[in-house]
């Protein structure tokens, strides 16, 4: 085997990876809702959120083709830049889901890419307009959507039903949540598999494999898809509690009105082309849900934490992509950095999931 055909795989094996990660990590920006109202059981919800990420990813390729081509140069991007945005991204969402802190794992993507990118090329790699009107107006923009339109939607729905008895109110919206729930994963998957179908776009033709008009193959659209929804049915369950239950205190009609808000922004930026982050998008909205109930319903300071996380997320990604393809060049162009890289990421990831094993099992009730 060649060393430019090993180094794609090594790619390739990544890119599933860090889509698995996505999944698992963004499990909650679908169904954390769901579950905090009981409208779903834990697994029903899951496989629910799974089966739905998977059909999505196959419904539009224009994020997917953003990624590929408006972000980076697609002449500054090389298989050990594709590779070392992946582990910046993998390395973020890893953090994050340790500390139980709902971020994007698009954002981490993009910086991670982008910082591999520039420590490549220099600046001149990033399509600027790209970069800033495709992904950080986006990334501004769309909680502040989902928290007005979560927030006026929860107001007209108190007092549409505030009269009501409160069992057939709660059971039509925790029914309801199943549906907005079932959209809100269909979206999440229109959107956060795009991004990887994307990147390993961009992998094939920095190695030659694809011209760079080329569409995405299929092959990519079935393991792209597959690895998000494998991660999802997995479930990321510290950051499912965070979004449920720790945000706000959330009743039926609230988790109804953030998850509708949620995938409705969703798919409007989908059919635009815009990569967001839904994980922004659904807590502006269980944000919102919240606020407009009462201010104090929310806990700030969780939802602070949770800022500063957004707010790293791509500088964060994008440093530890420029230090993976710095260290990765000190061994030559060929697969060795790549693979000393994904020896240690795995021996550091089997730590730290025994460590937290190992934490839950302490912590655990025992039978009496």
């Amino acid at each position: 085997m060649n060393d430019s055909l090993l180094l794609l795989m090594i790619v390739i094996a990544t890119a599933i990876a860090f889509d698995f990660t996505n999944g698992f990590h963004d499990t909650a920006n679908a169904m954390a809702t769901s579950i905090a109202t009981r409208a779903l059981t834990p697994r029903v919800a899951v496989g629910l959120c799974a089966l739905l990420n998977f059909a999505g990813a196959f419904l539009s390729i224009k994020v997917a083709a953003v990624v590929a081509s408006g972000i980076v140069e697609s002449g500054s991007i090389t298989t050990t830049t594709v590779f070392a945005g992946h582990i910046g991204a993998i390395s973020w969402n890893v953090a994050t889901w340790y500390f139980g802190l709902p971020s994007s794992s698009s954002h981490a993507l993009i910086g991670g890419v982008v910082g591999a990118a520039v420590a490549a090329n220099g600046l001149s790699a990033i399509i600027a307009e790209g970069l800033v009107g495709d992904v950080l107006i986006a990334a501004v923009i769309a909680p502040i959507l989902a928290f007005v339109v979560a927030g006026v939607s929860i107001v007209l729905t108190y007092r549409v039903v505030g009269r009501s008895r409160p069992g057939p109110v709660t059971r039509g919206f925790r029914f309801g949540q199943i549906i907005s729930g079932g959209l809100l994963a269909l979206a999440h998957g229109t959107n956060d598999a795009q991004k990887t179908m994307g990147i390993m776009t961009l992998a094939l033709v920095a190695n030659g494999n694809l011209a760079p008009d080329a569409p995405v193959p299929d092959w990519v659209k079935v393991t792209a898809a597959s690895a998000i929804a494998l991660g999802t049915y997995t479930g990321g369950w510290r950051i499912i509690k965070t979004v449920g239950s720790r945000i706000i205190r959330m009743d039926a009609a609230q988790g109804f009105a953030a998850q509708g808000a949620g995938a409705t922004v969703i798919l409007v930026a989908t059919h635009f082309g815009y990569p967001l982050s839904t994980t922004h998008v659904i807590n502006g909205g269980v944000i919102g849900a919240g606020a407009a109930k009462r201010l104090s319903a929310v806990r700030w300071g969780v939802a602070g934490n949770i800022a500063v996380a957004w707010v790293l997320t791509l500088p964060a990604a994008a440093a530890v992509g420029a230090l993976v393809y710095g260290f990765t060049e000190i061994f030559g162009k060929g697969a060795a950095g790549p693979i000393i890289v994904s020896a240690a990421i795995l021996v550091v990831l089997a730590l730290v999931f025994v460590r937290r094993f190992q934490e839950s099992s302490a912590t655990a009730p025992t039978a009496s």
